[in-house]
């Protein structure tokens, strides 16, 4: 099976190299994402895309463009400290120095998804534990 990963730093950094954390940033951002991981799909590649996503109107978006069977909505769950003390990149420390504007819970609004297929809490869980309720959800999309 064929799979590729999207995620910030390789949407960012060329397709996306164009847009800032604007609110109307942000949403052409998953757009953008969206309409990738279409083009995937079509070609037959399993396709994840590791995005904070902040506004519940712009997931709706993406589910209705790559199709509802196609879509599923892992909501990975964690307290703003605790990701604030794994902040590898330091942007957490950037947007509280007001360095980075429109950061997600920081500046910025986290719509929380209200129904997500997958809600998993990796301050109370363990990696392999969140890692394979994701798996045990998929799996049996991909295998049909």
């Amino acid at each position: 099976m064929h799979t590729y990963i999207l995620d910030g730093d390789n949407i960012r950094s060329g397709l996306n190299s164009d847009l800032d954390f604007s609110e109307h940033s942000r949403k052409e951002n998953i757009r953008r994402i969206g309409e990738v991981s279409k083009l995937f799909i079509d070609a037959g590649v399993i396709t994840l895309t590791a995005f904070i996503s902040p506004f519940k109107e712009d997931r709706k978006i993406v589910k209705d463009l790559v199709g509802t069977d196609m879509f599923a909505e892992i909501f990975v769950d964690c307290p703003l400290e605790i990701c604030e003390q794994r902040d590898v990149k330091g942007l957490y420390a950037k947007a509280r120095k007001g360095q980075i504007k429109n950061f997600t819970g920081i500046d910025s609004p986290f719509e929380k998804p209200e129904n997500p297929d997958v809600h998993v809490r990796t301050d109370k869980q363990s990696l392999e534990t969140c890692t394979q309720k994701i798996i045990e959800f998929i799996k049996p999309k991909i295998e049909s």
